[in-house]
C-alpha cells in the first residue's frame, strides 16, 4: 500500500470523525477489526468499534481533532494528533467539570484491502483523571474562596464613636486569617483577628470554626479574656491535632475605654496620643493547651486614636532577596501619618507590603485591621 492510499484513509477517517457521521466511521473498519483503548478495552467487529465512536460523539459533544503527523510504514500508519473539548458530561463515569480538556492522541493504525483492521487509540487516561481532578479541585477552592469572602465581615464599620476599616488576602485561593467588627448588645464594638496555623483548605475550614465560635461567645459579653477561654475550652475538647490559632480580641466603648486579651498573636499596634503602645497581656494561642487562663488588660482611649491589628503575613512577608518585611518597616508606614484616615493607613500598610516584596509569591496570608476612635 502507498503512502498515498494510508494518507488517503486517514483524511476519510478523520472527515467523516468531525462530522459525527457514525455509519461512514464504520464503513472505515474492516467486519473484522480490532479497537484498543485506556478506556473501551479490546472492542471486536465493526459495530461495536462504530458504538465506541458514538460514546465518545455523546460525551464530548464538541470534540475537535487536530492532526499534526501521520507517519506511514507499510500498511502500519500513526497519527499523532490533540484533542480538545469541553468537560461537560464527564469523563467516563467522572463528575464533569465544566472546564475545557484538552490531551494528545495517538491513533496506530493497521490497514488492508482500504479499511482498518486494528485501531490502537494510544493516550494518557491516568494524566487526564489527574487533570479533571486537579480542575474539580480548583473549581472547588473557587466555591470555597466565594463562601470564605461571604463569611467574612462587611470590611467597614462605621458607629457612633468608631470607624473600622479592614482587608484579607489569602496567599492561596482560601486562607487562615479572619477578621470581624461586632456590634455588642451592650453598644460596645468588638474587633476580633485571627490566624489559624498553616494554609489552604484545612485551615480555611477551621478558621471558619473558630469565627463561629466567637460569633457566639462575643455575643454573650463576658469580655475578652472570658471569650478567649471558652474558645480555647471548645478547641481543645475537639482535638483537631496539630492545628492551632492566634487570636486577639478588643472591646472599645464610647466612654472610650479598650479591654482585649491576647492569645498568642502579633501585638497590635496601639497610636496614642501618649505613644505607641503593644498589646501584648493575655495568654497562649488557643487550641494547643487544656485548662488554661488569659489576662486582659484596660487602657484609655481619646478621640484620634487609632488601633491597627495584623496577621504575622504582614510582617514575615518577604521580598526576592528573602528579606522580612519585618516589624520596622510596619511602624514606619503606620506612623508616617498616623492621623489619615483608616482607610488610608490600611492601604498605605498594604502598598508598603507590595512594594516589598515586588513580585514574590506570597506564603502567608495578609490582613490588617484600622479602628479609630471619634
Amino acid at each position: 500500500m502507498s503512502r498515498e492510499d494510508a494518507v488517503a484513509v486517514v483524511q476519510r477517517l478523520v472527515r467523516v470523525a468531525r462530522q459525527r457521521d457514525v455509519s461512514q466511521l464504520a464503513e472505515c473498519y474492516a467486519a473484522d477489526a480490532v479497537a484498543i483503548s485506556p478506556v473501551f478495552g479490546e472492542v471486536r467487529g465493526r459495530e461495536r468499534i462504530a458504538a465506541t465512536w458514538q460514546t465518545l460523539f455523546d460525551t464530548f459533544a464538541d470534540a475537535d481533532v487536530d492532526v499534526s503527523d501521520v507517519l506511514v510504514d507499510g500498511n502500519r500508519v500513526a497519527i499523532l494528533s490533540r484533542i480538545t473539548t469541553t468537560d461537560r458530561s464527564g469523563w467516563f463515569g467522572l463528575p464533569a467539570t465544566g472546564g475545557p480538556l484538552s490531551y494528545p492522541l495517538v491513533l496506530l493504525l493497521t490497514i488492508a484491502d482500504g479499511r482498518i483492521v486494528r485501531d490502537e487509540r494510544v493516550y494518557d487516561s491516568a494524566g487526564v483523571v489527574e487533570r479533571l481532578e486537579k480542575m474539580r479541585l480548583d473549581k472547588e477552592l473557587q466555591t470555597a474562596a466565594e463562601v470564605q469572602r461571604a463569611l467574612l465581615p462587611r470590611t467597614a464599620y462605621v458607629g457612633r464613636f468608631c470607624e473600622s476599616v479592614g482587608d484579607s488576602v489569602p496567599c492561596r485561593a482560601i486562607g487562615g486569617d479572619f477578621f470581624e467588627f461586632v456590634e455588642l448588645r451592650s453598644g460596645d464594638v468588638g474587633i476580633v483577628m485571627g490566624d489559624v496555623s498553616g494554609k489552604g483548605p484545612a485551615a480555611a475550614l477551621l478558621a471558619s470554626m473558630l469565627q463561629g465560635m466567637f460569633a457566639v461567645e462575643a455575643r454573650a459579653g463576658h469580655g475578652p479574656a472570658r471569650t478567649l477561654l471558652r474558645i480555647n475550652e471548645l478547641m481543645t475538647a475537639r482535638h483537631v491535632e496539630w492545628r492551632f490559632a492566634t487570636l486577639v480580641y478588643a472591646v472599645l466603648s464610647a466612654s472610650g475605654t479598650l479591654v482585649y486579651a491576647n492569645a498568642g498573636h502579633n501585638p497590635p499596634v496601639l497610636l496614642a496620643r501618649d505613644g505607641i503602645h503593644r498589646l501584648t497581656t493575655g495568654g497562649p494561642i488557643l487550641g494547643m493547651f487544656p485548662n488554661v487562663t488569659f489576662e486582659e488588660q484596660m487602657l484609655p482611649f481619646r478621640g484620634g486614636d487609632t488601633l491597627v491589628m495584623f496577621t504575622d503575613g504582614v510582617t514575615e512577608a518577604r521580598s526576592a532577596r528573602n528579606e522580612e518585611f519585618g516589624e520596622d518597616r510596619l511602624m514606619a508606614s503606620l506612623t508616617e501619618d498616623a492621623s489619615a484616615a483608616p482607610i488610608v493607613v490600611l492601604n498605605r500598610l498594604f502598598a508598603a507590603v507590595r512594594e516589598f516584596c515586588q513580585h514574590t509569591e506570597p506564603s502567608d496570608d495578609i490582613t490588617v485591621t484600622v479602628t479609630r476612635f471619634q
